[in-house]
């Protein structure tokens, strides 16, 4: 074991903050506690002034912590990006928690098996019962905005479809985890809680500056040639709205006229508004007629005894009109969403 550990890359954990103390330390426990060498990890906070005590616990387990001015957590993303000095970058939210003490280890094994390789993912969200029905339908689903059911491009398993993704992916399964071949533009939503990257790809894609959009990444990389990447067959935990209907609807509303406003000015790549015209058909003749709703909450049950799945209309619905208001709106009020009084 001790040779082994000699080989292990070291790993920089990029965590962007604005007032996470509610969550951020439930996190920062899962990293420090993993079976990994304690000199291979360091912790880079891009905080975007969070007036709580986030910044306190971070301290308090080791993190460095650099202020992130934009305040977004792409931003914070890029800030922690740009201090980072370890060979893998990995992006983990604070409101993320690694399930199992071996998970840097399975996560990082791929790339010392395949050169090839530019990044890993865990392949699911972690299920658990006791979570809320809004943590627990987003893990059943695989995805945080269910249009991305529809649209197929979801990057976790789906208890729906029993897929990771629902694209036409070459893969090859290596036993642990799976050998992906990603060609653009047919490239899942990957990023975000704990994905990780070679910082050298980062940093030769030049598409890290003030934000880190980490789903643009390899679609503008895939472009000119095929990247390899590596869905690990393990989870990681998400808390994202725990059971407020309320913060499910905040964070889409962020995620939409955000999006919107980037697009506008040219930051964002990935093709969210030209791809799959046939599932986002899907999607509106689904929420306008509501029976295909019914028949997922149906066969979700039938596969995974929940009321968690009785949210799936509600979700859809929610989505549906956040889409259209924030699109209409756009057309004379295009900005990012203010982080005024935002918190976890």
């Amino acid at each position: 074991m001790k040779m082994k550990e000699k080989f292990l890359p070291t790993i920089s954990v990029l965590m962007p903050t604005l007032n996470a103390s509610s969550v951020i330390e439930s996190c920062l426990k899962s990293i420090i506690g993993q079976d990994y060498p304690k000199n291979k990890i360091e912790i880079v906070v891009g905080d975007g002034g969070s007036s709580d005590n986030t910044i306190e616990i971070a301290k308090k387990y080791g993190a460095k912590i650099y202020h992130n001015p934009l305040k977004t957590a792409e931003s914070g993303k890029a800030t922690a990006f740009h201090h980072a000095k370890n060979d893998l970058v990995v992006l983990i939210d604070s409101d993320n928690i690694l399930p199992q003490n071996d998970w840097f280890k399975k996560m990082v094994e791929p790339f010392i098996e395949d050169e090839e390789l530019v990044g890993s993912e865990p392949w699911e969200y972690t299920y658990r019962k006791t979570d809320g029905f809004v943590d627990r339908y987003c893990a059943l689903m695989g995805m945080n905005d269910p249009i991305c059911y529809f649209l197929g491009n979801y990057d976790r398993k789906n208890t729906l479809t029993g897929k990771w993704t629902s694209l036409g992916v070459a893969i090859k399964d290596k036993g642990k985890w799976i050998k992906s071949k990603f060609i653009a533009p047919d490239i899942p939503t990957v990023g975000a809680n704990g994905t990780f990257f070679k910082r050298d790809f980062l940093e030769k894609s030049k598409l890290v500056r003030d934000y880190l959009f980490d789903v643009d990444i390899l679609v503008t990389m895939a472009v000119e040639k095929p990247v390899f990447f590596a869905k690990v067959k393990i989870g990681i935990i998400h808390l994202y709205c725990g059971s407020s209907v309320q913060k499910f609807i905040r964070k889409q509303k962020r995620r939409v006229k955000d999006f919107l406003y980037h697009k506008k000015v040219g930051d964002r790549k990935y093709p969210w508004q030209s791809r799959n015209k046939l599932g986002l058909f899907k999607f509106v003749f689904s929420c306008i007629t509501i029976f295909p709703l019914l028949y997922h909450v149906g066969k979700g049950y039938l596969r995974k005894r929940d009321l968690a799945w009785f949210f799936h209309p509600f979700a859809c619905w929610l989505t549906f009109f956040i889409y259209c208001f924030s699109y209409l709106q756009s057309f004379w009020k295009t900005e990012e969403i203010s982080r005024k009084g935002w918190k976890q």
